[in-house]
């Protein structure tokens, strides 16, 4: 059996348990048996020697994080855990810098790591250097297909393209969700919102974060293409990586969201004529990252795209990307949901069966 011990059960977290709860139910749980052992949140954590009860799993909150757990310590978790009987992955789905420095340590004490947070793999450079040395083919390993498309095989097509020896010549596409939503409804003919308008729609239907100047930034893309990079053998960085800021530079230190989207409307302007250039041109905006296996010049920034553009076409919050390679002259691309708690908690589990799979656990 592969032990589950998941850390930070927050939405992923949840709807992780949901479907790992489904699949013990299901005829498929007889050859890939995944069990969890294993909760820590913020205050409270509990380990057990044996599966937890399907009906405590479906009420843990209460159940196995209430009164009887322990207080939360990341290190006597991990202590714990690494001590149970046969293979334990710990599923980190946090977005915490802190827990993910704890990768090494988690892999030195022979535990799998499973995992949508991005800092591990984008952060320091020594850090995913780190991981890589700690990570053998018989022993302890690193699952993240989540952090670049959530459940989209994204990472594993690029792990495939690279182990196969074809040459990446670049990767393009639209990786976040947000920007997704907003430049496919501000950005195509015919379109009569204004740019405030759209960003107040996307936030009110939760496709924002609570600022939403955290999806602007560009930041969340540039931790996606550096993880992309990194994968594909290049030393991207995000202190070197250009990335395009398309919050207006009045706006950026206001003290917060709510005054940010008050005086957003200001730059409505702004983005019409960006947007009216675009169209003049048979072009549409949209926000991009792009890995440049060639030259060098990799970055994520607003673009204009052709209408006959496989990107021009996106709909709603979808997630599209582009791998050009030695031998696909005429793109590879994934499409689809990229973002969300379900999905996302099936590219874990998804890594969690590879795990299952590779290590040959049986019941």
């Amino acid at each position: 059996m592969l032990n589950v011990a998941i850390v930070g059960p927050g939405l992923v977290g949840s709807a992780l348990i949901e479907q790992l709860v489904a699949h013990s139910r299901s005829p498929r749980f007889a050859s890939l048996p995944i069990a969890v052992v294993g909760i820590i949140n913020s205050k409270k954590m509990a380990v057990s020697s044996t599966p937890f009860a399907v009906g405590d799993l479906g009420e843990w909150k209460s159940r196995i994080l209430g009164d009887s757990a322990s207080a939360a310590d990341l290190g006597q978790f991990a202590d714990q855990v690494s001590a149970l009987k046969g293979p334990t992955a710990v599923v980190d789905c946090t977005s915490s810098d802190t827990v993910a420095e704890l990768y090494p340590h988690w892999l030195s004490k022979g535990l799998h790591v499973v995992t949508p947070n991005k800092k591990a793999f984008s952060g320091d450079i020594s850090l995913f250097r780190k991981i890589q040395e700690l990570t053998t083919p018989q022993g302890p390993s690193v699952y993240h297909e989540a952090p670049v498309g959530a459940g989209l095989p994204v990472l594993s097509t690029l792990n495939d393209l690279v182990r196969t020896g074809d040459k990446i010549i670049k990767i393009e596409g639209i990786f976040s969700g947000t920007l997704s939503y907003l430049f496919n409804n501000f950005s195509v003919p015919g379109a009569t919102q204004k740019f405030s308008e759209c960003v107040s729609v996307a936030k009110a239907s939760g496709y924002t974060e609570p600022d939403p100047r955290d999806d602007l930034n560009g930041m969340d893309v540039a931790r996606k293409v550096t993880i992309l990079g990194r994968v594909a053998g290049q030393d991207l960085a995000l202190d070197t990586l250009p990335v395009e800021n398309i919050v207006p530079d009045a706006l950026r230190s206001v003290s917060s969201a709510d005054e940010f989207m008050s005086r957003l409307p200001e730059f409505d302007e702004h983005f019409k004529k960006l947007n009216d250039e675009a169209l003049a041109s048979g072009s549409v905006l949209r926000y991009v990252g792009m890995v440049d296996g060639v030259g060098g010049q990799s970055s994520v920034k607003l673009a204009r795209y052709p209408l006959d553009h496989p990107f021009a076409s996106l709909k709603g919050s979808d997630n599209i990307i582009a791998f050009t390679t030695e031998r696909f002259s005429n793109p590879l691309i994934v499409q689809g949901a990229g973002a969300g708690a379900a999905v996302t908690a099936f590219g874990i589990f998804a890594d969690l069966i590879k795990a299952c799979e590779r290590f040959g656990v049986s019941s």
